[in-house]
């Protein structure tokens, strides 16, 4: 769908890193692991770019998260951060068929701001009552408090460095039928979490991946 969607909230989750909640409009229905395009006119430009939901789901609100590097982002991820709760700004989808499906385990493995499908999933997958892991893989972490939430309710959350990553995914995967297996970030992180799997003994061509580019 195409709609116009209202700001109803922008947080800080950490270094450099906004959450954006958006009212969902009428007949809005996406799941998490899904993502929307978001587009705007700034400074005389027009801009589309894609982001991942990062709520558990969209009832009355969903969420995005946005990664604003100083050294990296372009106009449209500052006009972004810049947004405050009232303003408007164009949005199409959902897109995207790699996404939560009620498996019995899910086993999310999360790079830079794959951490904002991570989090959604693994809510979601939690109040259903099936079980979660989540394998994050950064230097300085976001959505840390979702993610300390998430433990204490019985999810399994490994955040790693580069070094442990391969150890902690031949940890979190169980290679059983039950378990779907979740892989969103960059490329370079799409490549270790694919090596990751195979490693393991799992299959990458079943794993749910979404590469940001």
């Amino acid at each position: 769908m195409d709609a116009t969607v209202t700001v109803t909230d922008v947080t800080a989750v950490g270094p450099e890193t906004v959450a954006i909640e958006f009212e969902s409009p009428d007949g809005f229905d996406a799941q998490p692991g899904q993502f929307i395009k978001l587009l705007a006119t700034v400074d005389g430009e027009d801009y589309a770019r894609f982001y991942t939901l990062s709520s558990p789901d969209v009832a009355d609100t969903f969420e995005i998260t946005v990664e604003i590097d100083p050294q990296e982002s372009g106009p449209f991820s500052d006009h972004l951060a810049d947004l405050t709760a009232g303003d408007g700004i164009d949005m199409s989808g959902p897109f995207g068929a790699e996404y939560y499906e009620s498996e019995a385990r899910v086993v999310v493995l999360a790079g830079g701001p794959g951490v904002g499908p991570a989090v959604g999933i693994g809510e979601r997958a939690n109040e259903d009552g099936n079980t979660v892991h989540i394998v994050y893989r950064a230097t300085d972490p976001v959505h840390e408090s979702r993610l300390s939430a998430l433990d204490s309710a019985g999810a399994t959350v490994t955040i790693t460095d580069d070094d442990g990553f391969a150890a902690a995914v031949d940890e979190a995967l169980t290679t059983n039928d039950d378990e779907q297996v979740f892989v969103y970030g960059f490329a370079g992180f799409v490549t270790a979490a694919t090596d990751a799997i195979d490693a393991a003994g799992g299959d990458p061509d079943a794993a749910k991946i979404e590469n940001f580019g």
